[in-house]
């Protein structure tokens, strides 16, 4: 399963959900930084950090914990 972690750059938020994936064992996701993207820091921009799996769509939205995390890939 694909999943990517949607944040901005300089987010404190998006730092404690790169710990919390950790936390959570998910070693390998991608990335989708939305700062030089118009539409997806509209679509986004007050959710961020947002994990997001590619398989379904489905988008997990802050704030969440490792727990929250293991639930939402299981």
């Amino acid at each position: 399963m694909e999943l990517t972690l949607i944040q901005r750059d300089g987010c404190e938020l998006c730092d404690e959900a790169w710990a919390l994936l950790s936390a959570a064992g998910v070693r390998d996701f991608e990335t989708l930084w939305i700062d030089d993207d118009p539409g997806l820091q509209a679509r986004y921009g007050l959710r961020v950090p947002v994990l997001r799996r590619e398989d379904s769509g489905a988008e997990l939205d802050w704030p969440f914990d490792a727990e929250a995390v293991r639930l939402f890939i299981a």
